[in-house]
C-alpha cells in the first residue's frame, strides 16, 4: 500500500474500541488527492475534472476524457432496488469482447448507471471483483471505492483498478485487478 502511505495513520486517529473514522474530513480527501495526483501525472487533466454526487456516491469524473476516475461512498447495506437493464442497455460498450459494463459502485450497495458504468473484463466483474463488493454490502458504516486506473490520455478503456474497503477496526483492503 505504498502509494496510500498516510492512510494507516488517518484511519488510527479514529476514536477507541474501533469506532468509525471521519471519511468526510480525512480519509476521502487524502484519497481524492491521491487519485488526482497520480491522474496527472499519467497525462490526464486536473482542468476537466468534477465531482459529481448521486444516488448517495461520489465520482470524479473527467469530462474532457469522458472517463471515470473514481468512485466511493459509505454501505448502507444491501439495496434491493430493481436494476434498471434498459438503462444498462444503452450504454455503449465499445471496449471489446470480453467487456461488460461494470458498475463502479455495484448495484446491491446502490450504484446506478450511467456514470457508475465504465468497461470492465467481464472476469473481473464476475469474478475477483465480487468478494469485496459482496463484503461492503454486508458491511454497513464500511467505506467502498474503485479507482479505474488508465494507460494513455485518450482511453477510455481502464487498464486497472483499485478496489478498496475500509472497515472500521480493521486494516484497509485494497485489492488491483488488471483490466
Amino acid at each position: 500500500m505504498p502509494r496510500y502511505s498516510q492512510l494507516l495513520h488517518l484511519l488510527q486517529g479514529a476514536g477507541a474500541g474501533g469506532s468509525a473514522p471521519d471519511y468526510e474530513t480525512d480519509v476521502i480527501p487524502y484519497l481524492v488527492d491521491v487519485w488526482l495526483d497520480e491522474y496527472v501525472a499519467a497525462g490526464g487533466s486536473d482542468l476537466d475534472v468534477v465531482q459529481v454526487s448521486t444516488g448517495g456516491f461520489e465520482y470524479l469524473f473527467d469530462v474532457a476524457a469522458e472517463r471515470l476516475i473514481a468512485a466511493w461512498g459509505v454501505s448502507k447495506g444491501k439495496h434491493t432496488g430493481a436494476r434498471p437493464a434498459s438503462r444498462m442497455a444503452g450504454h455503449p460498450l465499445g471496449a471489446g469482447a470480453g467487456y461488460h459494463r461494470g458498475h463502479a459502485v455495484p448495484h446491491t450497495l446502490g450504484g446506478g448507471t450511467d456514470i457508475n458504468l465504465v468497461p470492465q473484463l467481464g472476469s473481473v466483474n464476475v469474478g475477483a471483483f465480487r468478494p469485496l463488493e459482496i463484503q461492503a454490502v454486508g458491511t454497513p458504516g464500511a467505506l467502498y471505492f474503485t479507482h479505474w486506473i488508465y494507460a494513455d490520455a485518450t482511453s477510455q478503456k481502464p487498464a486497472a483498478v483499485e478496489q478498496g474497503l475500509i472497515r472500521p477496526g480493521l486494516p484497509p483492503d485494497i485489492r488491483t485487478h488488471a483490466n
